[in-house]
């Protein structure tokens, strides 16, 4: 009678363990929704007049990522007074190679671009056309996006503004939020993680 016992014993425990094993393969195979923030290295900011003229380009840098140097601007970002202009925005990982998938982080940022949403923030009215101070802090604020994702809502790898008629000073900022199952119509700076928070001083003469 013992040995029946601990026979059915053995094969309980047996099929437990089988039982885990399946369910923990299956899960294991599930694809899994990639919710981390991107790696980026370079964010280079564009500004090119709409109506013919040289670009003004700026970079921030950050050489080792997640490591411990804080990401740099190169320089300040000068436009023309009463000026249109289209800003476009290249995002890279140096720290894959260029033929790395991982490298192009703006293509990346289009891809899947359900999931992100760039922000943007200026002082002092440095802008004649979007008026205020941006979408940063307040989300219904306008922004002249030119791209869009797959629901119509927009990215903001391209841009355009209108600098102000007269000469200003002050501070710009460009935020890049990741919102994997967050992002919509109304979701603002403080949802979901930050891949990108760099700040320029800016000069309109």
């Amino acid at each position: 009678m013992k040995n029946y016992i601990n026979i059915f014993k053995i094969l309980s425990v047996a099929i437990i363990l089988v039982s885990i094993g399946f369910l923990y393969g299956c899960k294991s195979d599930d694809p899994q929704k990639e919710d981390t923030p991107e790696l980026i290295t370079k964010a280079t900011l564009t500004f090119t007049p709409i109506g013919g003229g040289t670009p003004v380009v700026v970079s921030a840098t950050d050489p080792d990522g997640d490591g411990v140097q804080d990401i740099a601007v190169d320089g300040d970002i000068d436009l023309s007074i009463d000026t249109d202009y289209t800003l476009t925005i290249m995002l890279i990982n140096e720290l894959a190679a260029p033929t790395d998938p991982e490298y192009n982080i703006s293509a990346e940022v289009e891809e899947e671009g359900a999931e992100h949403l760039f922000f943007f923030g200026w002082t002092n009215n440095v802008f004649f056309n979007p008026t205020g101070n941006g979408n940063i802090d307040n989300r219904a604020d306008g922004i002249n996006y030119n791209d869009s994702d797959e629901n119509g809502l927009p990215i903001g790898l391209s841009t355009n503004w209108s600098s102000s008629v007269n000469a200003a000073s002050g501070k710009f900022r460009v935020m890049l939020k990741h919102q994997p199952d967050l992002k919509s119509a109304t979701s603002t700076s403080s949802d979901g993680e930050t891949d990108l928070d760099i700040e320029f001083v800016i000069s309109v003469q």
